[in-house]
């Protein structure tokens, strides 16, 4: 089994008894293949970051089978080495949580922890989830950006900031600028892409180009005097 990874403050317990299909699930997986990290997915890099990349959900033989984010399966590809390509990453990705990839001022999280059914969490489910992002939120202090990767994200980084959804709907490469919250997170950039999924990429909805418009805009605005 995979080491367990740096949890975030307000991370779920390796048991977490919190939405109880995703538990049944993830007895079941348990069951079938003992060898894998089969638990909720810790957030992965340095919580001083200024960029948080966020997912959907663990993927049943990615980030659920090997324990860190975007990690084993399809989309990790495509997410990491555009990662790279932009100075948010170093090394090369292997599909694996040993293959020395190390993140550069990124933090990559999931939405929801916990791999669900057919990669499709429930709406109970991403609310019940939302308090664990809202704790990594407040505890990353340096943050400027968010990368959110689909609409379930988009709208679970709203609620997160007490936002509602219906207002600012999710598009592709749109950013938005988020004000400072009244519990004083300070204001954030939210920045749209399609989710990097096999099903986007093969259909066309996400082309290699597309996502990495919307993450050469990001570096640019980071890198820009003042951070975005």
């Amino acid at each position: 089994m995979p080491a367990l990874p740096a949890a975030a403050p307000g991370a779920p317990p390796r048991d977490c008894p919190a939405c109880p299909r995703l538990v049944a699930y993830r007895n079941s997986n348990r069951e079938a293949e003992p060898g894998w990290w089969n638990g909720p997915v810790a957030s992965w890099g340095s919580l001083q970051a200024r960029l948080l990349v966020l997912g959907l959900a663990p993927g049943v033989r990615g980030a659920n089978r090997t324990g860190r984010p975007f990690t084993g399966d399809y989309a990790g590809m495509l997410l990491y080495e555009t990662l790279t390509r932009f100075g948010f990453a170093d090394g090369r990705y292997g599909a694996d949580p040993d293959d020395g990839l190390r993140l550069r001022d990124t933090r990559v999280a999931n939405a929801v922890r916990c791999v669900p059914p057919a990669n499709l969490p429930q709406p109970v489910e991403i609310r019940t989830c939302n308090g664990f992002l809202r704790d990594e939120l407040a505890a990353m202090p340096a943050l400027r950006a968010v990368l959110c990767l689909g609409v379930v994200s988009h709208n679970a980084l709203l609620r997160a900031r007490g936002l509602p959804a219906s207002r600012q709907p999710f598009k592709h490469g749109q950013v938005l600028q988020l004000p400072a919250t009244g519990d004083g997170l300070p204001p954030l950039l939210l920045a749209d892409s399609y989710h990097v999924s096999r099903y986007n990429t093969n259909t066309g909805v996400l082309t290699t180009a597309m996502f990495e418009a919307v993450v050469g805009d990001l570096a640019e605005r980071l890198n820009k005097p003042g951070g975005g």
